[in-house]
This record gives C-alpha cells, sequence and structure tokens, in this order.
C-alpha cells in the first residue's frame, strides 16, 4: 500500500480514537520535565519597561543595550552584585528572553561602561520628559560606606549610615516632584552639600538648558555662601510660615543707601531670604545682635559684608 494511503489511514483511524474520547498517548509517558524557569515576574517588569519606553531612552538595539536593560530589570527583582545577577540570569527566563544568559563579566564591564558614555543623552531625555521651564525638582545627597582600598572617589565624611571612620562615596539624585530620577552624579566621600547642589544647579542650567526652575534641598544645602551668585533662594527656617518671598531692591543697589524691603512673615524668616544674584543676601544681616536670627551664620555674613555694602533692612517689627 503507497504510503500516502498508509498515512491517510492511520488520520481517519486517530480521528475515530479522539472522537470517542480514547487517549492516543499517554502524556506522562511521552513527555518529561526537564527544566522549568520561573517567568511571571521577570515578564512583569519587562513588560512595564517596555511600556515605559525604557529601552528606547538607553539608546540602539545592540548587546550592550540588551545587557544594562537586564541589569537594570535585575536590580528591580534581585539587587545583588553584578557578578550574581549575571549567574541569575541563567535561573530565570530573562536570560533566554534578553540572549543574556551566560554573558561573561567582562560583557557586563563593558555595557557599563557603554552606559557611562550614554548617560549626558539619557538625563537630557529625562528631562525633556519630566522637567520643564518654571517647573519644580528636588535634589538630595546620600552616602554609602566602602569596603576595599582601591576606589578613587573613597574618602571620610559625614556618614549618612552611621559608618563612622569609614570610607564613603556620595551620590547626588536629582528628581522630578513625584521623585522620578532625572539625574546622579557621584562625588567624592568628603563632598559637602553645598557643592554638591551647585553641581545640580549647573546640570539644570548648562545641560538642560532650564533658565528658570524651583529647585528644592534641605537648608543645609542652599542656605549657605558658595550658593552666592549662583541662583535666587527662597527658602524658610520655619517649617509652619509659608515659602518666604525674595527682598525687593531698588535698581540702584550699588548705592550704600539701598534697602531691600523684607516680607512681613516676621524676623524668624529674616536670613532665610535671598534676592536675586547681584546681589545675593547674606544669612546674617551685618550687625546682628543676638536674637535678631535664630541661628546667625556668621561666615556667610563675613562673605557678604566683604562682596556688597548694603544696609540690612529692620526686620524687627
Amino acid at each position: 500500500m503507497p504510503k500516502r494511503a498508509v498515512n491517510r489511514r492511520n488520520c481517519r483511524q486517530n480521528y475515530w480514537r479522539v472522537d470517542r474520547g480514547k487517549t492516543l498517548i499517554d502524556a506522562d509517558a511521552a513527555c518529561a520535565v526537564s527544566k522549568s524557569l520561573p517567568h511571571g515576574h521577570a515578564a512583569l517588569v519587562h513588560a512595564a519597561a517596555g511600556q515605559l519606553g525604557l529601552p528606547a531612552v538607553l539608546g540602539l538595539a545592540g548587546r550592550e543595550r540588551d545587557l544594562a536593560y537586564a541589569l537594570i530589570i535585575s536590580r528591580v527583582l534581585r539587587p545583588t552584585p553584578k557578578l550574581s545577577t549575571r549567574a541569575w540570569w541563567n535561573d530565570v527566563t530573562l536570560g533566554p528572553d534578553l540572549d543574556v544568559a551566560g554573558a561573561s563579566r567582562n560583557e557586563v564591564y563593558a555595557a557599563m561602561d557603554w552606559l557611562l558614555g550614554r548617560q549626558d543623552a539619557i538625563e537630557a531625555t529625562l528631562a525633556g520628559r519630566h522637567l520643564s521651564t518654571g517647573g519644580m525638582a528636588m535634589f538630595d545627597l546620600s552616602s554609602s560606606w566602602v569596603e576595599g582600598s582601591h576606589c578613587e572617589l573613597a574618602a571620610r565624611g559625614y556618614s549618612r549610615d552611621a559608618k563612622k571612620g569609614t570610607l564613603q562615596i556620595e551620590y547626588g539624585l536629582l528628581t522630578d516632584p513625584d521623585g522620578r530620577p532625572v539625574a546622579i552624579r557621584v562625588f567624592p566621600g568628603n563632598t559637602a552639600d553645598p557643592t554638591a547642589f551647585i553641581n545640580a544647579v549647573d546640570i539644570v542650567r548648562d545641560k538642560f538648558g532650564l533658565a528658570e526652575l524651583t529647585l528644592v534641598g534641605d537648608r543645609g544645602m542652599i542656605t549657605s555662601p558658595p550658593m552666592t551668585g549662583r541662583c535666587s533662594c527662597r527658602c524658610s527656617t520655619n517649617r509652619t510660615s509659608p515659602k518666604s518671598a525674595a527682598p525687593t531692591t531698588p535698581a540702584s543697589v550699588s548705592s550704600r543707601a539701598a534697602t531691600p524691603t523684607w516680607p512681613s512673615y516676621g524676623r524668624s524668616n529674616a536670613r532665610a531670604c535671598c534676592a536675586p544674584p547681584k546681589p545675593c543676601w547674606a544669612l546674617s544681616p551685618p550687625g546682628y545682635r543676638p536674637g535678631d536670627c535664630p541661628v546667625p551664620t556668621r561666615l556667610a555674613w563675613r562673605s557678604a559684608r566683604s562682596s556688597i555694602s548694603t544696609r540690612w533692612p529692620n526686620t524687627s517689627t
């Protein structure tokens, strides 16, 4: 009998058996599960990142982008050192899906170098999405202690991890009002808060091209002499008081008779107001008397006294 006829007859017989509810092949005997990889959590984060457009933000498709993208997803699912992450890719479907399973250590480090070269472009894209002229951004500085002796940025400084006497690095994060990251910078471990804040101001102004933006930071960052001439600062030393408005100054600021008009929030906010650059007002007025301001800053007073001679307003009423 021709082979085609045999196959046709076998198909008719199999159809007859299935139609009557008979089992053709025992699944347990014919199939065996050799390996099962967790999938759901990796697929969820992968899909969410795709909807946010993260792969396109990172750059053009390629081996380096896939590795960097896999590292980012892994930080969400399993934040561990990169070498441990590389081994974990073989245990979930993320590795085969992104074709990063079995990636070598050098490939992972090369992907990090590639990502560093893309930092400015990525941050500019995020700033275009989340920041706008006249809007608001937030900045804060944190630190992490360092184990080892070969980190160029490791230094002793103010530890936010309660690890006094240990080497550390610091990193400043710039976000939009909803807390979405826009830019990040890493600093030596002994960097002061005002220095990091000035760096954030330069990024917003020079790299993002935003001439007017409300940048929010804690009081230790924005009420220090290095901010002189950088930006106009509007802050409050009283948590319950409204935001202090900047004082108004006559056009002839170079005259000794020029006297700014301070807002009527009370003398507790006198040191919390700063005028726009040129001049930027000191934190403590010349001729400071105990009780005029809650916490005088003598260094700022000396700096302002040497740069501009203008009568300080009477805020005692």
